[in-house]
């Protein structure tokens, strides 16, 4: 597997073990929003910022993938719905690892629902990517929130915990669920999950501090670092929020 462990030292700083992602698969799901209109001027902004990856769908890559300046590592995301869908929870694959490998790709990511209706067909496609990366030597970042009828609040931690294992469980390297509020509660996600942990940004924030509170939670609770994106790429200024981040989740 050593494909895999070179891949994952272009998305996992290698000195600190810890990540920054950017992810920017957003236009999918809810369109042209802000900080995604011109995707180059803000993948260069987060690259300059210091983030390890950006995440995008494959037919962005070539004119959003940094070209020149500072390197920065690429996921490609595999799933997808939309928010006009009758049901935007049911994610279905778009691409497929080949594809991801023949881009350039450095990893590849997959949205699962757990506790939606479609629940099941999501779990199976994740097993078959799975599948698909170990044969490629592919890292896998696995996005595993918990949204559906039987969910009260998605970032408790009884739920979140239970998704991050399955993420492991079902062969991603890479787990990013929600933050449960505190270090305490999110170290039981940590120490139930056996493969590194990365916390969603959630919805926009006020504040930097905001930000910047959950994310020393995360680390201080052994976390692996962040998956973050409308708080960086809809900021004033990507790359000093970025920077700001690097400080906590990178030591500095």
């Amino acid at each position: 597997m050593i494909g895999k462990k070179i891949r994952l030292q272009r998305l996992i700083n290698r000195n600190t073990g810890k990540t920054i992602i950017v992810p920017m698969d957003h236009g999918v799901t809810v369109g042209p929003i802000p900080g995604l209109i011109d995707m180059a001027k803000t993948v260069n902004s987060v690259a300059d910022g210091g983030a390890n990856a950006i995440l995008m769908h494959k037919g962005i890559v070539e004119t959003g993938h940094r070209n020149s300046g500072k390197d920065i590592g690429l996921i490609v995301h595999l799933s997808a719905s939309t928010v006009l869908a009758p049901d935007s929870n049911a994610k279905t694959l778009v691409c497929s690892v080949e594809e991801a490998v023949r881009l350039g790709a450095d990893g590849v990511s997959i949205h699962v629902n757990i506790g939606a209706n479609t629940e099941s067909e999501m779990l199976g496609k994740m097993g078959m990517v799975s599948r698909g990366c170990r044969e490629w030597g592919m890292p896998l970042l696995a996005m595993m929130y918990t949204r559906g009828a039987k969910i009260k609040n998605e970032y408790d931690v009884n739920v979140v915990k239970h998704a991050a294992r399955v993420g492991a469980e079902l062969g991603a390297d890479i787990v990013k669920v929600n933050y449960t509020g505190s270090p305490e509660s999110f170290n039981e996600v940590v120490m139930g999950c056996p493969v590194p942990v990365v916390i969603a940004g959630g919805e926009k924030m006020e504040t930097d501090e905001e930000i910047l509170e959950m994310v020393r939670g995360s680390i201080e609770a052994g976390g692996c670092g962040v998956s973050i994106g409308r708080n960086v790429f809809q900021h004033e200024d990507p790359a000093t929020i970025v920077r700001k981040i690097s400080e906590i989740v990178h030591g500095k």
